[in-house]
């Protein structure tokens, strides 16, 4: 694994391909070609999607005769989420600040618009 696995997690997440094989591992461990089928694309490509993941440390590959069984690695999920923790608390808070923000404003507006529907009426 590289000196800095989370660069290596964000840059195996990054292509959707990658994703979409994460994805079908999180139902459970499976084989190459099971892992293949959705895509239009040889074995070999998706054996260099499998190694980048493999090499970020999201799956492992066994050999059980002549079964490849390939399956997620969730530690290194753990280590972004982690990261992103972070974020998630600064954003939630964005959040809170701009809820409050609106209820001011909206407050604001009611009176305007009730006094502006007296206007109307007064001149009719």
């Amino acid at each position: 694994m590289p000196a800095d696995p989370l660069s290596a997690t964000f840059a195996a997440l990054a292509d959707p391909t990658r994703r979409a094989i994460l994805a079908r591992l999180a139902l459970g461990e499976t084989s190459v070609l099971e892992l293949a089928k959705p895509f239009d694309m040889s074995l070999p490509a998706i054996s260099k999607h499998l190694k980048v993941l493999e090499h970020a440390g999201l799956i492992s590959r066994g050999r059980e005769a002549q079964w490849r069984p390939c399956r997620i690695e969730a530690a290194a999920l753990k280590d972004v989420d982690e990261w992103l923790e972070r974020y998630r608390a600064f954003w939630e808070a964005s959040f809170d600040r701009l809820d409050e923000y609106l209820r001011e404003v909206q407050a604001k507006e009611k009176p305007k618009k009730r006094a502006r529907k007296k206007k109307s009426r007064n001149t009719e």
